[in-house]
């Protein structure tokens, strides 16, 4: 599935919050959308997976305009992980997976064998098959996190689009979720914070700033010490990844002027006023 973003705009409270925005991912590519905060990757891809309607522009999957689709349709194609992604229902791990299948279920229609199948394997691939009896008000940030992403695997989507998909989850389960999303071959639109997480898994980087396409390419055209500084406010090296090759950021922290030795300890609690 090729999806499109074109001249994408997004206004609300007499703000552009969106500007614009013309993104292309091809079928079978992982492109991430990076900027700092504020600059709106959130707002993009609430667009792309119907949350907020665009003030201008438009979203094509297959070039055929997500506005004239009835949402269940969409939903059958397009799966969602966002970062208000929560359950407050005391349901367990096994039930919320199941929940993916919402999109394709016809009445009360129990699960077939082939979608217990499919549940089980989503669950296996996201390490949470020890969790099915849990309640996901029982998990920690991390393992919920992994639920969700398994029930949007379990919609069978032909496009993902993840928010911040690696929050909360230990350097191994990030790992094992991104190398799954470079293989997938499904379409995948991502908003990632870290620079080099997402260098490692994108074919194409969008950078936003203040609503706006700044740069787009692949990420040894993209990430460079100008346009980080330019854009994060932060200086850093590029340097390759001396396996893969692949550009990774080493940031330059400023110093942090030492405390002197006689201050009082209670004025080290004391604000700026004091």
């Amino acid at each position: 599935m090729v999806l499109s973003l074109r001249d994408l705009t997004v206004e609300a409270a007499g703000r552009t919050l969106v500007g614009r925005l013309n993104i292309e991912v091809s079928a079978g590519s992982v492109v991430g959308v990076v900027g700092p905060n504020g600059s709106g990757k959130s707002t993009a891809l609430r667009c792309v997976y119907r949350a907020m309607r665009p003030t201008s522009g438009a979203v094509l999957l297959d070039g055929t305009d997500l506005a004239s689709l009835k949402l269940r349709d969409s939903a059958r194609s397009i799966a969602a992980l966002t970062q208000e992604s929560h359950t407050e229902l005391d349901f367990t791990v096994e039930e919320v997976v199941a929940l993916g299948r919402t999109p394709h279920a016809h009445g009360n229609q129990p699960l077939t064998a082939r979608e217990r199948e499919l549940c089980g394997q989503a669950m296996d691939r996201l390490d949470v098959t020890h969790l099915a009896d849990r309640s996901v008000l029982t998990l920690s940030g991390g393992e919920r996190q992994r639920v969700l992403v398994a029930r949007a695997l379990v919609q069978e989507p032909r496009l993902l689009v993840l928010d911040e998909p690696t929050n909360h989850l230990d350097v191994r389960h990030q790992v094992e979720l991104l190398s799954f999303l470079r293989g997938s071959g499904l379409t995948v639109l991502t908003a990632l914070h870290d620079l080099n997480l997402a260098a490692q898994v994108c074919d194409r980087i969008a950078v936003l700033d203040t609503g706006c396409l700044v740069a787009s390419g692949a990420p040894a055209e993209v990430l460079t010490p100008e346009l980080v500084r330019k854009v994060f406010g932060v200086d850093a090296d590029v340097v390759p990844h001396p396996r893969t090759g692949i550009p990774q950021l080493l940031y330059d922290l400023a110093p942090i002027a030492p405390v002197p030795a006689d201050t009082p300890t209670d004025a080290l609690s004391e604000g700026p006023h004091a």
